[in-house]
């Protein structure tokens, strides 16, 4: 059996990897770790959590946490990884890092988005965790930085065309739509129930941190600096990220191309659904799963693909992908303890 911690259970991410991962026949949870909640049983912060998980939460300590467990996630704000993961490191054991602090691999554009880092020596050999486009290195990894919501949407529907070279990258334009979960469980005055319910609104218009993130991973497939227009937004759901992207096509490709490279890219990905027909993806149809549906229609007048993509932001896009990451790191099958069928209704 995996024995696994999570540091920063009680946040929202933190507390769906210890729901999934109770479900998981190859883990047995033996660390649950908050600042704010340290000597309270889990299912006291989360009720609908009792007779599953009854575990006490504790204080983060390295050595006690590197004795017991054989993984680490750490659900913890950006910043406070870098500060504890090195040692993790040297104490032998994996780490998957659902902050920022490990997805960039050069350390002065995480620092424009983010603030200084620590530990630098890291950013190298940390492996960016996209499972179904970089699953080979994640297998050889023992630190895997854990997409975010925002990029995982982005990047997922986006990278098999712009590596076959179907769109051109100096046109992309991403509109996507969050739930109000994706800030985190801290209460503030944008997410309070009379600010966003009958609400819905763009924020941080290309000035989103989750900006330079997708931009590094573009670059990198394409072979070239890739920059694009981001537009985020709040919706007044609990759950769920709904995105859509505009690019101009290259050349004469059309419908069948583009259904032909995403069909061979994918191929065999379970998790990766792609509608038929021009349906396009509706974020209740993934909700509390690790799905990535992914639909598309070419405006033929304008040779403009619109390229639309649904997950739910604390599954794909936090916790499901960080056991999707676990599972590849200890060469089990990436859907196990993730194929939980989705609610109909």
């Amino acid at each position: 059996m995996i024995r696994a911690a999570v540091a920063g259970a009680t946040g929202y991410a933190g507390a769906e990897l210890v729901r999934i991962l109770a479900g998981h026949p190859e883990v047995v949870l033996t660390v649950l770790t908050s600042r704010q909640y340290a000597g309270v049983p889990f299912d006291s912060i989360y009720p609908a959590m009792s007779r599953v998980i009854t575990r006490e939460l504790e204080t983060f300590d390295p050595d006690s946490v590197c004795e017991r467990a054989d993984i680490v996630f750490t659900a913890l704000p950006h910043k406070l990884p870098m500060e504890i993961i090195p040692g993790l490191i040297e104490g032998g054991r994996k780490v998957v890092d659902l902050s920022a602090d490990f997805r960039f691999r050069d350390p002065a554009l995480y620092e424009t988005a983010y603030q200084a880092h620590s530990a630098r020596q890291l950013l190298a050999e940390s492996v960016y965790g996209l499972c179904e486009v970089f699953a080979d290195e994640i297998g050889r990894a023992r630190l895997v930085g854990n997409p975010g919501c925002y990029p995982t949407s982005v990047l997922l529907p986006l990278v098999p065309l712009l590596e076959a070279g179907l769109v051109d990258p100096a046109t992309i334009i991403v509109d996507a739509k969050s739930g109000v979960s994706g800030a985190g469980r801290a209460p503030g005055l944008t997410t309070h129930f009379c600010e966003v319910t009958e609400s819905f609104k763009a924020y941080k218009v290309a000035a989103h941190r989750h900006e330079p993130e997708m931009e590094e991973i573009l670059s990198r497939v394409a072979g070239k600096s890739v920059n694009i227009s981001f537009v985020p937004h709040l919706v007044p759901m609990s759950r769920g990220m709904q995105t859509t992207i505009y690019a101009s096509l290259v050349g004469d490709a059309g419908e069948e191309e583009i259904r032909n490279c995403l069909v061979q890219y994918y191929e065999g990905c379970r998790f990766i659904r792609l509608n038929q027909n021009g349906r396009a993806p509706d974020s209740r149809d993934v909700r509390g799963t690790n799905y990535c549906d992914i639909g598309f229609v070419i405006d033929g007048d304008n040779r403009r693909l619109i390229l639309m993509s649904a997950i739910d932001n604390l599954v794909k896009g936090a916790a499901g992908q960080a056991v999707q990451n676990m599972n590849l790191m200890w060469g089990l099958s990436e859907t196990v303890g993730l194929t939980g069928a989705p609610f109909p209704v």
